[in-house]
Order: structure tokens, then C-alpha cells, then sequence
């Protein structure tokens, strides 16, 4: 009955405190980020940019107008005019003033491959720029841990400080007694008291700091933490020690847009065809004679293929191309840098996880022994063997080890997820 009623009072203290898991924490905190919209600003972009590319192939119209005055315009032979005179006809022949209304019509047939080029350019900078925000959330998530964590410790440092405090009221009141029955002397008194004040002083410092932390934290996750508590996160091993960093993800984007722009220059340098009608409505026409011996405005048109050939791209194209090498390379020796970079900080945070393991399992008998030798001191104090100052001092060795074992553990859990952390495992 009474594990029952035990249960029942745990249940119903989880519904009125709510827990924040760290998983939790970093789920918001990449949700409330600014930068997570940079995401559908980039979709959008490569969706204009493809559009574009793909609009190469739609035929391209174009609308022109001209009013001209010229110098000179061809004209008859004089002999011809006389001719032409004497039959009753009268040659103007063209005149300076001339105008001319347009449309010309081109289709691309072929253009090197240069619109497939744009859209392989177009799709990986956007994947690219997908792979630079990937890098700059995951960097997001190490500082809500480390953020985290540190509460972990203040949390544990408070816990600890308020043991303290209890002890420490319990054995004031015990020397009280003890001096009110002239076992004790005032200073004994004085001395636990100073020490409780300077516990109450420590732990209001702490609070501060827990509150700053929370306040930071909740800038992070955009949403008030009140009174809930952060879990402690379970232990977990790391076996694999292959990174999977999106930072790698990152030089894999720019090595592809280095290959995509090294298509477009190798299109730059082929030949391009096309179809195209030229149409227009004006004076004078194609037809020259007629437009001699009268002004009106004629409807002209002309249809063909063409091709174009930019033969000055063959100037630049090698040392484009090698720029592009080059690019390549130091793409190539910032991944080394980064690997290189990883595996140093793995080393450390390997050998901080094997120190902290040592350490705790010292950390359960040393606690066990400085309780044992402080509920001694309690004793000897009664009997009067020794003074407040050497129980101030048991007191203070045993809350140091307890605190050093909490803050051992929690120490083990951050290295561990640091560690997950840079291996993105």
C-alpha cells in the first residue's frame, strides 16, 4: 500500500512540474532561429534561377522602332530618268527620311549546352547555400549544450549548497546548545555562523548565475522556461569515430558548383544556332524599285538559321579553367585542415572521457570516507575533543567531494556529447 500511494504522489508531482529535455531545447532553438527562413529563400531562389535557364529555350521576341534622316539615298541614272520621264513616269527615287517599325523572332536550336550548364550552376549554389545553413545550425546546437550543461552544473552546485546549509543550520543549533550549557564557547558559535552566512552569500551568487543562464536559454528557444526543470541527458557511448559533420556536406556543394561552372566555360566556347524571322513594317521596303517611285509603307519580312561563334572565349577559357583547379584544391585543403581539426579535438575529448570515468569511480569512496570522518568530527566535537573550526573544515572536505562527484558526472555526460558533437554521430 504504501508503494502504491508512493507511485500515486510521484504522478501526480510529474503533471504539476514539467521537465525540458535537451533534445527538446535544441529542437526549438533551431526552430526559433532566424536563419532556419534562409531555407525557403534559397528554394525560391534556385526556383527562379532554374526558370530562367529554362527560358533559354522559349523563342525570344524582340519589338524595334526607327526614324532615320540620311546624307544621301540611292538614285536613277539622270540618262534613266530622262528616259523614264519621256513614258510619262516620274522617278523620285528613295527618300532621305525613312522609318521603320519591327519584330524580330529568334528560336534557339542549339546553344552549346550552355542552359544546361546554368541549371547545373543554378542547383548547386543553392545546395551549397542549403549546406552553409546546415553548418551554421549545427553550430547552433553546441552552444544550446553548452548553455545546457552549465545549468546541469548550477543546478548541482545549488543542490549541494543547500545540503550545506541544512548541515550547517543542524550543527549551529547543536552548538548553541552546547553553549548554552557551557560546553561550547561563543566563538565556536560565531565561527558556524559565519560559515552558514557565507554558504547563504555563495548560493545567492549561484542563483544569479542559474538565472542568467535560463534567461539565455530561453532567448534561444523563444519560449519561457518558468519552472520547469532540465532532465539530465543519459549516458551514451560513442564507438564510431567516422565524422559526419555537415561541414564535410559544405565541401562536397562547393566541389560541385566548381564542376558546374567548369561546364559553362567549356559551353562558352561552342558554336551556338539558332532560327530567327525578322519582319518589320516601314519605308523604304526590300523591294528598292518600288520604293523609288513611290513612299508608302510596305510590309518586309526575312527567315533563316544563324550561328554564332564567340571565338575571343577561347582566349580565357584555359586560365578560367585553371582558376577553377585552384579553387578546387583549396577546397580540398580546408576538408584536410577540418578532418585534421576533428581528429585533435576527438583525441582530447577521448582522453577528457577516460579521465572523468577514473575520477568517478574514486568519487563514491572518497565521499563515503569524508562522511564518515565528518559524523566523527560531529562527535568529537560533542565530547569536546575538538573545536568548531576542525568540524568547519570535515564539513567543508565532505561537501567539496559530494559536489566534485555530481559535477564529475555531469562533466562526463557534456564530454560525451561533445564529443557526439564534433563527430555528429
Amino acid at each position: 500500500m504504501k508503494r502504491f500511494y508512493l507511485l500515486f504522489a510521484l504522478t501526480v508531482f510529474s503533471l504539476f512540474v514539467s521537465a525540458q529535455s535537451l533534445e527538446e531545447c535544441r529542437s526549438l532553438a533551431k526552430e526559433h532561429y532566424p536563419e532556419i527562413c534562409q531555407y525557403d529563400l534559397i528554394s525560391k531562389t534556385e526556383e527562379y534561377n532554374l526558370s530562367n535557364a529554362t527560358r533559354a529555350w522559349i523563342p525570344q521576341v524582340m519589338l524595334s522602332g526607327q526614324a532615320t534622316y540620311q546624307s544621301a539615298t540611292p538614285t536613277y541614272p539622270d540618262a534613266f530618268k530622262k528616259i523614264m520621264q519621256s513614258n510619262g513616269m516620274n522617278m523620285v527615287g528613295i527618300d532621305k527620311d525613312q522609318y521603320k517599325i519591327a519584330i524580330d523572332v529568334t528560336q534557339s536550336i542549339w546553344d552549346g549546352g550552355q542552359s544546361k550548364a546554368n541549371r547545373a550552376i543554378a542547383e548547386a549554389e543553392a545546395k551549397e547555400q542549403r549546406s552553409r545553413v546546415d553548418v551554421s545550425l549545427y553550430d547552433l546546437q553546441s552552444r544550446v549544450d553548452d548553455i545546457y550543461f552549465g545549468i546541469l552544473l548550477l543546478d548541482e552546485r545549488i543542490e549541494q549548497t543547500n545540503a550545506l546549509i541544512d548541515m550547517l543550520e543542524s550543527n549551529l543549533n547543536r552548538m548553541r546548545s552546547y553553549y548554552n550549557n557551557g560546553i561550547a564557547m561563543q566563538s565556536d558559535v560565531d565561527a558556524i555562523e559565519a560559515e552558514l552566512l557565507s554558504s547563504k552569500q555563495t548560493l545567492t551568487q549561484v542563483e544569479a548565475s542559474r538565472a542568467s543562464y535560463r534567461q539565455m536559454l530561453e532567448i534561444f528557444i523563444g519560449q519561457p522556461l518558468k519552472d520547469k526543470i532540465l532532465k539530465r541527458p543519459n549516458m551514451c557511448e560513442v564507438t564510431n569515430r567516422t565524422s559526419l559533420r555537415p561541414e564535410l556536406s559544405l565541401f562536397d556543394a562547393q566541389q560541385n558548383k566548381f564542376k558546374a561552372q567548369s561546364k559553362a566555360i567549356n559551353s562558352s566556347v561552342m558554336p551556338q544556332f539558332s532560327a530567327f524571322a525578322q519582319g518589320y513594317y516601314g519605308y523604304p521596303g526590300m523591294d528598292m524599285f518600288k520604293s523609288m517611285v513611290s513612299a508608302k509603307w510596305t510590309l518586309n519580312a526575312v527567315v533563316g538559321v544563324r550561328m554564332m561563334w564567340n571565338i575571343g572565349a577561347f582566349y580565357t577559357k584555359k586560365n578560367n579553367i585553371e582558376k577553377l583547379n585552384i579553387a578546387q584544391k583549396q577546397i580540398d585543403v580546408q576538408r584536410n585542415v577540418f578532418l585534421f581539426n576533428t581528429q585533435l579535438q576527438t583525441t582530447q575529448y577521448d582522453g577528457e572521457i577516460i579521465r572523468l570515468n577514473k575520477a568517478i569511480k574514486d568519487d563514491d569512496r572518497i565521499v563515503e570516507l569524508r562522511t564518515r570522518v565528518r559524523k566523527a568530527a560531529e562527535s568529537q566535537l560533542e565530547n569536546g575533543v575538538i573545536d568548531a573550526t576542525d568540524l568547519l573544515r570535515k564539513i567543508t572536505d565532505e561537501t567539496t567531494a559530494i559536489l566534485n562527484r555530481s559535477t564529475h558526472e555531469i562533466e562526463l555526460l557534456q564530454a560525451t556529447y561533445k564529443l557526439k558533437n564534433t563527430l555528429n554521430q
